[in-house]
This record gives structure tokens, C-alpha cells and sequence, in this order.
């Protein structure tokens, strides 16, 4: 059947980073959130100066845009009073998701620095799973980011049913400790989760009510993973339940008449396509039932075969537990070939037992089990819709323009550096875990905790008061610099901090 974004294609989109051909997905949604290319696992902050592709254009000076925070268009939209929003199935911390409301150089620091911003960054609503990133009892520093949330107004959903009672912004929506479930394991061991559409379908809801607008980035974090597995049948349900969501976005922007629709993979994984000489001899005569009835019987995902397995891999339970869940009968020289390739360079059983099946029993091919760098389609519909052959960072430039954003103001909003605004102050690095920047001056004191959105002013009389900024102050580790809103530099030089 024809898929929704069938019929919305436009282009295609080039998206290598600045330092490989390839692209990771921090770096892809780096490009797509701020218009610029940075770093493998880089979110939103400017390359690293030693591995960047010799066809690299530094945009500036390389000394001071290396690690330096870059605005998203969802802070500039914020900036602008629009509603923002942010939806995965994946961690709400996770690359994707976090590449917008996080300026940070390791995709990997989610259960503090990401989590952390992502939080005090105020976006209005968040939707996705990463529970455990706000709990003090798996935080590094042991900060209630979950309390925090709560002081701060939110309404806290963890089922589809709570989800949809909402009647108000703001609202995180953890629907899982750590990821959601694969779209076809979802009905079967978490069915309170929601889907990916219904996600879509209440945040358009929620955030449409902005008299001002909104902005909304959903990401069907799956399709990637299902990738990385070679699993053809994770591939096919994740995306067609990330169809059906730009199908939820598409049927709001047709009602709206205002709303622009953008629709693209940050990169392929796997290298999917039909056409596996091992399982048919004959590319041309290959007919629609033999490359779909193989499919049709896998009932859930490669993980949930691999957990069913257990570590019992022996044939006949192997044998047994892949017939159950995936109606594929293998034999004993396959179940060998598993075992081999798990401990071999598939890494995994999940990866193992997909590569297995899919080049022995279907007409699905896989190049690898990492990303790929062919170009990757672009499907829009609603006004200023781009079309043609674009390179990832242009999308970027599409939202500014169709929100109005004026980046370079917004950038020079929220991240001034300290060093350029002042001539003294200290980084106070005292409790590792919470480095906070301080000044000080004739009448009064300042301080600033890094990844927070919060200035503390303390006069020499011992009266304090704490602002709450319009964005979070950012460290740079690697520079040592810190970087803060506007706002923060004019309150500290009223109150005498020069």
C-alpha cells in the first residue's frame, strides 16, 4: 500500500558531519537543529579542530567555535514564545532528541549533563521514554531532575492514559525507564505505552493551542536500531508507525492551512534493500509473496527472539524459540552460524540471528550493521517546502526562515562568552559533579550553575535573590569556557559585576 509520505516526496538531503563522510545521529540532528556540521557524537556545539574533513569550511575563527554552543531553532522558537515540543520512542536524552535542547561534546553524558539541560532548558512538552536519567538514585550528581520538573509546573505522564488526560502544556511524558518499545513489541509487553502517532497526535494538540505557534521535532528512533540489527521485520513496523505519525502531522497541517511538515532520516542503517542472491538465485523473478510471506510470520523483534533464547543455545531450543516467534524453521548448520557470528563480528545474538535469517531466508539484503552515507529522502508539505537536493544543515535554514528566527540574534542572545563580557570571574569546580561559574564585584556576588537555567545574586549586605534566564548556562569542557545568556550579563552588570 502506499505509505503517506509517498505522496509528499520532494528531494533528497546530503548529510556527511564535519569529520566523516558518515554521519552518527548526534551530529545529523546538530546539522538539522542549528544549520551547522560538527563532530562525531557532538550535540549542538561547534567540531573539534583535529579530525575535521579536509573539505571543511570553518564557518569562523576555529578557535572560538570549536566546542561552542550553536542555538537550535527550537530555542529560537522559543525565544519567539512559540510552544516547543519534542517526541521519540527512544530516551528523551538520547542523540536525536537531546541535539535540540543540549549543547554538549559526548552524546553519551545523558544521565547528567544532557538530562540536566534538556530540563532546565523548559521545553514545553516531552514525550518519550529515559525515566531513569531523572531519578536521583541513577544520577551521578543525585539531583532530582523529576522534582524539579514537578516544582516547576509539569504534569507528569507514564502511561497513554495519562497522557491523553492532560488538558495543558507544560508535561514530560516518560513512558519508560530507559527506551520505549519497537512499535511491534509494544502492544505485546507494554501496551499502556503509547505509539509514536498517538504521541504526535497529542502534542500537535497541546502545543497548536500557542496563539504564537509552535514548534515540534518527532523522531522515530527505532527505524535506526532496527537497522543496526539487519531485523527486517523491526524495520518495516517501525516505519510504518513513523508513516503513520507524519500521517497525524499531515492530516493537523492540512486542517491548519499555516503548518510546514518536514519528514527525513537523519542517515540509513543497514543498508536495507530487496535483493539477496542468497535466497533468490533469480533478482528478476522474484514475486511479491516470496518477499513478503517471510516477513509476515516474524511476530516481534530480533531482541525480544534474542531474550525468548535466553542462554540456551542449543539447537533445539533455538530452533524452537525461532519457529514460535518468527514462523522460520532453521537448521542445525544455522543455528552454528548464529552462535559463530555472535561471537564474532555481529557482536550480538539479536544481530546474529537477523543476519542469519535474512540472508538465508528472505529477499531482504543488508550492506552493514552501521550507517550508511547515500543520500536519504526529503518528504514536506505545507508552505515554503523545500524541494531538490539539500545538504542537512539547509533544513535548519527552512525552519528560521518559515518560524521567522533571526539565529544569529538568537545565538548572541543565549551564549555569550563569560571571557568577552567580563574580565574576571573563576569556575568553581569544587563538587565535580555541579561546576558553577562565579564573579564578583564592589556591591554584590554572582553565581551561575553550568547546565542550569539560573543566576543567584548575593549583595554585600547577604541579600540574595535567583533569576530564573530565558537559557541554561553551558561549560565547555574542553575549552574551559562557560558560556550564558544575555540576560544574565546585563543583571550582573546592573548589580555592579564588571
Amino acid at each position: 500500500e502506499r505509505l503517506s509520505v509517498d505522496d509528499i516526496q520532494v528531494g533528497v538531503v546530503k548529510h556527511e558531519m564535519a569529520d566523516s563522510v558518515i554521519t552518527d545521529s548526534a551530529a545529523a540532528a546538530a546539522a538539522f537543529s542549528t544549520g551547522y556540521k560538527t563532530s562525531n557524537g557532538f550535540l549542538s556545539v561547534g567540531p573539534r579542530q583535529d579530525t575535521v574533513l579536509s573539505t571543511y569550511v570553518w564557518p569562523e575563527d576555529p578557535a572560538t567555535f570549536s566546542y561552542k554552543p550553536l542555538v537550535t531553532v527550537l530555542e529560537g522558537a522559543k525565544l519567539k514564545g512559540m510552544a516547543t515540543g519534542l517526541v521519540s520512542t527512544s530516551r528523551f536524552s538520547h542523540a536525536t532528541p537531546a541535539a535540540w535542547a543540549c549543547h554538549w561534546p559526548s552524546r553519551n553524558d545523558e544521565a547528567k549533563d544532557i538530562s540536566e539541560q534538556m530540563v532546565y532548558n523548559e521545553v514545553d512538552l516531552v514525550f518519550g521514554g529515559g525515566a531513569r536519567n531523572l531519578d536521583p538514585g541513577y544520577r551521578p550528581d543525585k539531583e532530582d531532575l523529576l522534582q524539579v520538573l514537578v516544582d516547576r509546573g509539569y504534569t507528569i505522564a507514564e502511561t497513554k492514559a495519562e497522557m491523553d488526560a492532560v488538558a495543558a502544556l507544560p508535561v514530560f511524558g516518560m513512558f519508560a525507564w530507559s527506551h520505549m518499545d519497537a512499535e511491534i513489541d509494544r502492544p505485546i509487553y507494554h501496551p499502556d505505552e503509547p505509539s509514536l502517532a498517538d504521541m504526535t497526535a497529542k502534542a500537535i494538540e497541546l502545543l497548536s493551542q500557542d496563539r504564537e505557534g509552535f514548534f515540534l521535532m518527532v523522531e522515530g528512533s527505532e527505524v535506526d536500531w532496527a537497522g543496526h540489527a539487519n531485523d527486517p521485520i523491526w524495520m518495516v513496523t517501525d516505519f510504518i508507525e513513523f508513516d503513520e505519525a507524519v500521517q497525524v502531522a499531515l492530516d493537523f497541517a492540512k486542517r491548519d492551512g499555516k503548518t510546514l511538515v518536514l519528514a527525513y532520516p537523519d542517515h540509513n542503517t543497514g543498508g536495507m534493500d530487496i535483493g539477496n542472491r542468497a535466497y533468490n538465485k533469480t533478482y528478476t523473478g522474484l514475486k511479491v509473496e516470496a518477499l513478503i510471506e517471510p516477513i509476515k510470520g516474524m511476530t516481534v523483534t530480533s531482541e525480544s527472539v534474542a531474550e525468548a533464547i535466553g542462554g540456551d543455545l542449543s539447537d533445539d531450543h533455538m530452533i524452537a524459540q525461532i519457529h514460535a516467534l518468527w514462523g522460520i524453521t532453521i537448521d542445525a548448520a544455522e543455528c552454528q552460524e548464529i552462535r559463530d557470528m555472535k561471537d564474532g563480528d555481529a557482536g550480538s545474538l539479536n544481530y546474529a540471528i537477523a543476519r542469519v535469517i535474512s540472508k538465508n531466508h528472505t529477499a531482504i539484503g543488508w550492506t552493514s550493521h552501521g550507517h550508511n552515507a547515500e543520500d536519504v529522502p526529503l518528504w514536506a508539505y505545507g508552505p515554503c517546502s523545500p524541494k531538490g537536493l539539500l545538504d542537512n544543515t539547509e533544513l535548519a535554514e527552512v525552519v528560521a526562515d518559515v518560524l521567522g528566527l533571526n539565529m544569529d540574534h538568537a545565538q548572541n542572545r543565549l551564549f555569550v562568552n563569560l571571557d568577552d563580557a567580563f574580565s574576571e570571574w573563576e569556575l568553581d569546580k569544587s563538587d565535580p559533579q555541579n561546576p558553577m561559574a562565579k564573579l564578583s564585584g564592589n556591591k554584590a556576588s554572582a553565581e551561575l550553575p553550568c547546565n542550569k537555567d539560573l543566576l543567584t545574586i548575593t549583595t554585600k549586605h547577604g541579600k540574595t535573590k535567583t533569576y530564573n534566564l530565558e537559557g541554561v548556562v553551558v561549560y565547555a569542557p574542553n575549552t574551559n569556557r562557560v558560556y550564558v545568556p544575555e540576560q544574565a550579563v546585563k543583571i550582573m552588570k546592573l548589580h555592579g559585576i564588571r
